[in-house]
C-alpha cells in the first residue's frame, strides 16, 4: 500500500502535463477511450464514493461551528461562477450547446482538486473542504435550477432528470461512503491511501473519453472561442473570490481557499452530465476547464506559497540581527 501511496503521490505532482499529454494522445487516438464514453458516470461515482471515504462527522460538524465563512464561500461559488459564465456566453456570443456547456461547467460544485491548491498555497484547508463538501450536497437542487435560470435560452433543459442523476452521481456516493467510514473507522484508512490514485486515474479516463467523443469537433469554428472563454472564467472566478473575502475581512488562509473554491469546478461532472444530456461538444468546455484550472490553480498556489515563503524569510532577518546585538 506504501508503493501506491507513493506512486499516487507521484502523478499528483505530475498531474498537469499527464492530463496535457493524455488529452492530446486521445486526439490523435480516440479509439483509445471511446469505451469510456458510456461510462463517465461510474467513474465520477467512484471518485465521489472515495471523497465520502475521506470525510468524517467532524467535516459536517465543522459547518455548523464555523457557518459564516462555510455559506459565505458556497454562496459565493454559486452566485459567481454561474454568472460570469453567462455573462461570457453573452459577451462572446456562444450559442447552442457550447453556450450550454460553458454554463453547464459554471453551474458545478467546486473541484476536487481545490483542496489540494488552498494546502499548497498555505490556505485554511479545512474551510475549503467545509465549502467542498456543502456545495456537492446542495448539487442536486443547485445545478438544474441554474442551468434552467441561465441556460434555457440555448437548449431544453431536463431539470427532473438532472436532478435524479446528480442525486445518484454525486449524492449517493458521497453518503455510501460517509456511512462506510463511520461504520468500519480506522480499518478504511488503509483503502483511503489508495483514493487520490483512483480519483487521479478515473479523471484522466473522463477526460480521455471527452476528447474522443469530441475529437472531430474539438478545434473548429464553432468552439475556437471555448479556449479564452474557459481560461477568463476561471481567472475571473479567482479573483472575484478573492475580492468577496477582502470585503467581507476574512483572513488570509481563508481568502485563499474561497479563492480557490470560487474559481475551480467539478469539471468532470460536467462533462460526465453534457455527454448524458446535451450534445457532445457541450462537454467541450468542461474538458478545457478540466485541463487549465490545474494549469493555472498550480501557478496560483505556487506563486502564494513562494510569496509567503519570502515574507518569512524577510521578518526572520530583523530578528536574527536583533538576536545577535
Amino acid at each position: 500500500m506504501d508503493k501506491v501511496e507513493q506512486f499516487g503521490r507521484w502523478i499528483g505532482r505530475w498531474f498537469t502535463v499527464l492530463v496535457v499529454l493524455w488529452a492530446a494522445f486521445n486526439y490523435f487516438l480516440p479509439q483509445t477511450s471511446l469505451w469510456v464514453v458510456p461510462n463517465t458516470s461510474y467513474l465520477l461515482g467512484i471518485i465521489l464514493f472515495g471523497m465520502g471515504l475521506t470525510l468524517r462527522l467532524e467535516d459536517f460538524e465543522r459547518i455548523f461551528r464555523r457557518p459564516v465563512p462555510v455559506l459565505a464561500g458556497t454562496v459565493a461559488h454559486y452566485v459567481i461562477m454561474p454568472t460570469l459564465a453567462w455573462v461570457l456566453c453573452l459577451i462572446f456570443q456562444l450559442k447552442g450547446a457550447t453556450a450550454a456547456g460553458v454554463i453547464l461547467v459554471g453551474s458545478c460544485p467546486s473541484g476536487t482538486s481545490s483542496s489540494v491548491m488552498a494546502y499548497l498555497a498555505g490556505g485554511d484547508v479545512a474551510l475549503d473542504v467545509s465549502i467542498e463538501t456543502l456545495s456537492t450536497l446542495l448539487a442536486p437542487l443547485a445545478l438544474p435550477g441554474l442551468l434552467l435560470l441561465f441556460a434555457g435560452k440555448y437548449v431544453a433543459i431536463p431539470t427532473t432528470a438532472l436532478f435524479v442523476s446528480t442525486l445518484e452521481i454525486v449524492l449517493l456516493p458521497i453518503i455510501l461512503g460517509v456511512v462506510i467510514h463511520s461504520i468500519f473507522g480506522r480499518k478504511i484508512e488503509k483503502v483511503t491511501k489508495a483514493l487520490p490514485l483512483v480519483s487521479q486515474v478515473a479523471i484522466l479516463l473522463i477526460i480521455g473519453a471527452v476528447i474522443a467523443a469530441n475529437h472531430a469537433n474539438l478545434f473548429t469554428s464553432a468552439t475556437a472561442l471555448v479556449i479564452p472563454v474557459v481560461i477568463l472564467h476561471n481567472l475571473s472566478g479567482y479573483g472575484l473570490g478573492y475580492l468577496f473575502s477582502r470585503i467581507i475581512r476574512l483572513r488570509d488562509p481563508q481568502r485563499k481557499a474561497i479563492t480557490f473554491e470560487v474559481g475551480m469546478q467539478d469539471s468532470s461532472l460536467g462533462a460526465t452530465l453534457a455527454m448524458k444530456y446535451f450534445a457532445p461538444a457541450a462537454a467541450i468546455p468542461s474538458t478545457i476547464f478540466s485541463i487549465w484550472h490545474n494549469i493555472s490553480g498550480s501557478v496560483l498556489s505556487s506563486y502564494w506559497r513562494n510569496k509567503t515563503k519570502t515574507k518569512t524569510s524577510v521578518n526572520a532577518a530583523p530578528a536574527a540581527i536583533d538576536s545577535k546585538n
